[in-house]
């Protein structure tokens, strides 16, 4: 696989990814960059699709936020201000 078609790839699956599928994904950059033995190169890799998963799942979180929705003793619903 070239590495513009990785990329790409890549790209789409952190698009379809949830948001507990981000964290995950997170995790696990997470697992191995605290590796001693890692390469800087695969460090600055790592870290940067790092924080594209963490700005989809930000957005994410965002989306979910603006949905929710607060009921009322009266069974009213509004919208969740913080």
């Amino acid at each position: 696989m070239s590495e513009r078609s990785k990329k790409t790839t890549e790209e789409t699956d952190a698009k379809s990814r949830s948001i507990e599928e981000c964290f995950e994904y997170l995790d696990e950059v997470i697992r191995k960059m605290e590796d001693p033995d890692l390469p800087l190169e695969e460090s600055f890799d790592l870290y940067e699709k790092g924080m594209k998963v963490l700005k989809q799942a930000s957005g994410a979180v965002d989306e979910v936020e603006k949905k929710v929705k607060l009921i009322d003793d009266e069974g009213r619903t509004e919208d969740f201000d913080e």
